[in-house]
């Protein structure tokens, strides 16, 4: 006897898969200065350890990818709940700073697994239009989850005593964890609607097209866009008169009400639209974050963030509507190159600030005065990103222009 699909509880467990997710990028960061206390550690240290969520993420993910359709989600999502678990009680029972090496890696690993198991979950649970709607509302929950979590850790922290303490924090990880895992728990999953992905060998093959190369190429754009803007800008902000945390809040917030509402916004504009209006968009935030100060900071945060907050799920929904024999696969290796760009470029753009600093302070700025000057030419540099950005999306657009998606089946 078939077993019905229950595509409701599973969607719910994937979303709060992505809230695990999300937590674990905030609320880790929430308590990082008591790590660096706790065990003596140096800002490198703890680089180092945050360095290891974006390495276990894309591995996790590539390789979820390449047995997706061997394994199933199901058990991908098994590995990820035991990842989960392990590298949170690791992080709590940590004896110092190999161990947070150790934990933060497994961390990274169930998050990858998430995203290798979840994305192509959706894909063949909803087509068309329901696809990128569902894919939306699904990442929706990485920028909800962060200001969620953040928010979170920002209460314990100030209510004190063992609430603010870091291992306190670090069990509230394990709420949204056993959450997903019994809402997974027994269920049918569907079976992937585009068979010849069962095969590597023909993912390969599809893979080797314009339009995979060319979206290959346009994700590590759009992945340090999003991603090495917001991670250097609550530092850059911070001397400009506005609330770094706030910036954050306000940023991930704007993104997960747009990709809530994602549905018609796609519809209307269209995949290759959506993505050139967001390149525009991003460019006039990241300009607008490197000359203005005070309260213009949170309108540059608003339009910077609805710029970006259709990049990641629009790219993935693309990835599986117009190459869609890549499969599971092709979805991964999209999201593993843009968390692999993230990694790479974080340290160029730390080298950015440094150049940039030490060329200010030879002029004679100190203070936060120096600090506000190095990173707004810091923020010009990065403006290279999404205007190269509009160049491609505009080619893209025309180039894709009367082309359906090559999966444009009814809505289920």
């Amino acid at each position: 006897m078939t077993q019905t699909i229950n595509k409701s509880a599973l969607f719910n467990a994937s979303c709060f898969a992505l809230i695990t997710t999300a937590f674990t990028f905030s609320i880790r960061a929430g308590i990082l200065p008591q790590l660096g206390a706790e065990f003596n550690l140096s800002n490198e240290q703890l680089g180092f350890i945050n360095s290891m969520w974006f390495l276990g993420f894309p591995i996790s993910m590539i390789l979820g990818g390449l047995l997706y359709h061997k394994v199933g989600p199901a058990n991908i999502m098994r590995v990820a709940f035991v990842m989960h678990t392990l590298g949170i009680l690791l992080t709590i029972y940590a004896g110092g700073y190999t161990t947070l090496l150790l934990s933060t890696l497994f961390i990274g690993f169930g998050n990858g697994c998430t995203e290798a198991a979840c994305n192509p979950l959706i894909a063949d649970m909803y087509t068309g239009d329901k696809m990128n709607k569902m894919l939306n509302r699904f990442h929706m929950w990485f920028p909800g989850g962060i200001v969620v979590g953040s928010l979170i850790s920002k209460f314990m922290t100030d209510t004190g005593g063992v609430m603010a303490q870091w291992q306190t924090q670090m069990w509230v990880l394990m709420i949204p964890t056993v959450i997903y895992a019994v809402l997974f728990f027994g269920k049918a999953f569907p079976k992937p609607q585009v068979d010849e992905a069962m095969s590597i060998t023909q993912n390969l093959k599809a893979m080797i097209s314009p339009v995979f190369i060319f979206l290959f190429v346009t994700m590590s754009i759009t992945a340090i866009t999003e991603f090495g803007t917001t991670q250097w800008a609550e530092v850059i902000l911070s001397s400009s008169g506005a609330s770094g945390m706030l910036i954050l809040a306000l940023t991930t917030g704007v993104m997960a009400v747009s990709r809530f509402f994602a549905g018609p916004v796609v519809s209307k504009f269209g995949q290759t639209g959506i993505l050139l209006i967001g390149a525009v968009l991003a460019t006039i935030g990241i300009y607008m974050f490197s000359v203005v100060t005070g309260p213009l900071a949170y309108v540059a945060a608003v339009i910077f963030a609805l710029g970006v907050a259709y990049f990641w799920p629009v790219m993935v929904g693309a990835t599986a509507q117009r190459v869609p024999l890549s499969g599971a696969l092709g979805m991964s290796i999209i999201g593993g190159v843009g968390m692999f760009s993230t990694a790479i470029w974080q340290p160029v753009i730390g080298s950015w600030i440094d150049g940039s600093r030490a060329t200010m302070a030879a002029e004679g700025k100190i203070g936060e005065a120096l600090e506000l000057a190095a990173g707004q030419a810091t923020l010009q540099k990065l403006l290279l990103f999404p205007i190269v950005l509009i160049v491609l999306f505009t080619i893209f657009y025309f180039w894709q222009k009367g082309k359906k998606p090559a999966v444009t089946a009814a809505a289920h």
